[in-house]
């Protein structure tokens, strides 16, 4: 199983933050290092939201080794067409390295205030669907790419330069009468952020999907999302959980709290051994690729700790 991380940049990322990760994250082993697609949340005393496309061209400039991608791009703020060309482009800028993460977009309040349609369920699935079927028509399709729906239109339309690696495509999400038929038809991996319970029923769902589709189990690699909150002494441990209050999601909360709340998003936490316990359950299950969402951006100690006694034993 490969061992990855998710930035989740709306929460303080700026240009002088990303600079000094980006090197250390590659250099610590990750296999790929998503970000997340997100305006400023608003939160007082979060305001910083470094923007994706540019944080990520720069990445492909000073990294060698490291994949690298969306998690998730939303189809309700991104125009497919521009989004496709900037992951083609990325693409071949990196020699294939590029994972183009989409989704529908959630956010109600990024949405109303930065005036973009978000619209109701059946809408922003209806678009995404839509949304899908230009993209992976314009990044696996040589030939010129005709598409007529009710939010997208395209007439000989084609992208060039081409990258000399295909352009892999990501669909996060977990819903299963709308997103993992999305998944089957038109995702080279696919990505959720549930229990292990719960990823094995949706992974065999997905498999039957594919082979609907014309398609074999192995076409779509299986990755989650899980938070996971390390420490390996009780100095560490209560220096976390000080750091972890001053985040918005855990203001003010108790340890207990911060445990509670932590795994209500299937989160796992404890010292390095309870950690690779954890995440062994989802290999176990069939996992391709654990991603780690890290929330937490300056917590250095964290990553260090996962870099030494973490990852080595996945390497």
């Amino acid at each position: 199983m490969k061992i990855s991380i998710s930035i989740e940049a709306m929460l303080g990322m700026t240009w002088p933050l990303w600079k000094q990760m980006v090197p250390e994250l590659e250099s610590m082993g990750f296999a790929t290092i998503f970000r997340s697609d997100h305006f400023p949340l608003g939160v007082p005393g979060v305001t910083d939201a470094l923007e994706l496309i540019t944080s990520l061209t720069y990445l492909a400039e000073h990294t060698s080794r490291v994949d690298f991608g969306s998690m998730v791009a939303p189809i309700s703020v991104r125009d497919p067409v521009m989004l496709a060309r900037q992951a083609m482009s990325l693409n071949d800028l990196s020699g294939g390295r590029m994972i183009l993460g989409v989704g529908s977009g959630w956010q109600e309040a990024e949405h109303t205030t930065f005036g973009y349609k978000l619209g109701s369920l059946k809408t922003r699935f209806d678009r995404l669907a839509e949304g899908l079927e230009v993209i992976t028509g314009l990044v696996r399709s040589p030939q010129p790419v005709d598409f007529e729906g009710k939010f997208y239109t395209l007439q000989q339309a084609r992208l060039l330069p081409r990258p000399q690696q295909p352009t892999r495509i990501l669909v996060g999400g977990s819903g299963p009468k709308r997103t993992l038929p999305l998944v089957a038809r038109f995702a080279d991996l696919w990505n959720c952020m549930s229990s292990v319970a719960a990823f094995r029923d949706l992974s065999a769902r997905l498999d039957q999907l594919l082979v609907n589709e014309g398609r074999q189990p192995g076409d779509v690699k299986r990755t989650v999302m899980i938070p996971i909150i390390v420490w390996r002494t009780q100095q560490e441990f209560d220096q976390m959980m000080d750091m972890l209050r001053l985040k918005p999601f855990f203001s003010g909360a108790s340890n207990e709290e911060v445990a509670k709340r932590n795994a209500a998003m299937n989160g796992i936490m404890g010292t390095p051994e309870q950690v690779i316990e954890g995440m062994q359950a989802y290999a176990d299950a069939g996992v391709d690729e654990f991603i780690i969402q890290w929330s937490n951006l300056t917590d250095w100690n964290g990553l260090e700790i996962l870099a030494k006694n973490v990852l080595p034993h996945y390497a």
